[in-house]
């Protein structure tokens, strides 16, 4: 099904199109994860288990790509399979996107462009392993993740495992409170930190019944607020790494970027790749363990959400 919204034309699969139209819950996904994340076809593999844990959770999944000028909402196995396999599609945040919808190629999208997605689309959840924050040494970068200022702009309950240890967590959360940005942990009392369980971090809010979470999503855009709900849940205690043992990769690693000059948006994949040597690619196996943790927690609370609005109406 194709619909537009105002210029931007959004093809929808036709399991998104009639679970949207019968008011069955729907969780957003990013497609930045296949094509940025792991080797072929290891990264198609990972889509599918974060598609089925949707399921597993009550909800319909709905991987968000561009082609062609088009938003893609809901992406075919075929679709997954080409993403995956395709070399050098571009990662599209926010600001790239209605540039890569005029030129009417490929685009991956991030957590920032794929909240944009799903408000336009229509859905409430999107499930994303981490979010971008505020990055270390921000105070002389200014560099704060897209996903933040995102946050502010975007009527989307987001779901994920906290942030990387790479930011500057305690910046990352002051600005969320600065913007009035709600953060909630779902069934524990601190902030995660992506593949630690915490980043010793309290979170503000901690919340373990899925339908006082739904009514708490519904009652922050009925006060008027045109911005995100942030719903944080960890990583499963068995998959984690300690936080100590990533703390010590990141401060060699970020010593070493600093001497080798690498700044700006090569820092991220730079310190990640130093994390996953140090830790001898258990953290590539937790960045996977969390995709699907994360996605399987969205479509519980997507479910509890659409059925807290159908009998709310």
């Amino acid at each position: 099904m194709t619909r537009e919204h105002g210029r931007v034309p959004l093809v929808y699969s036709e399991e998104v199109a009639d679970a949207l139209a019968e008011g069955r819950p729907v969780v957003a996904l990013e497609s930045n994860v296949i094509t940025h994340g792991l080797r072929y076809p290891d990264n198609a593999a990972t889509a599918r288990k974060v598609e089925d844990a949707v399921r597993a959770g009550g909800a319909v999944p709905a991987t968000i790509c561009v082609e062609g000028g088009r938003i893609k909402v809901g992406m075919t196995d075929e679709d997954v399979e080409r993403f995956a396999s395709t070399p050098g599609i571009p990662k599209v945040s926010s600001r790239d996107l209605p540039v890569i919808l005029a030129q009417g190629g490929l685009g991956a999208l991030t957590v920032a462009s794929s909240v944009v997605a799903a408000e336009l689309a229509g859905i409430p959840f999107f499930s994303s392993a981490g979010i971008g924050g505020v990055h270390r040494g921000a105070e002389k970068t200014m560099d704060v993740s897209s996903d933040l200022i995102q946050f502010t702009r975007s009527k989307v309950a987001v779901v994920c495992a906290g942030a990387k240890s790479i930011l500057d967590l305690n910046l990352t959360m002051e600005y969320l409170e600065t913007h009035c940005v709600p953060v909630v942990s779902y069934r524990s009392d601190d902030f995660p930190a992506f593949y630690c369980v915490s980043s010793g971090i309290r979170s503000p809010q901690r919340l373990d019944d899925e339908r006082v979470i739904a009514r708490a999503v519904e009652n922050h855009w009925a006060l008027g607020n045109n911005s995100s709900f942030l719903i944080t849940t960890p990583v499963r205690e068995e998959d984690a790494i300690d936080a100590s043992e990533v703390d010590a990769a990141i401060a060699g690693a970020m010593a070493a970027a600093e001497r080798d000059g690498v700044r700006g948006n090569a820092i991220t994949k730079y310190l990640m790749r130093a994390v996953d040597a140090a830790t001898e690619g258990r953290s590539s196996r937790a960045n996977m363990s969390v995709l699907i943790s994360t996605a399987e927690v969205g479509g519980r609370l997507a479910a509890a959400h659409a059925e807290f609005v159908r009998e709310s109406a």
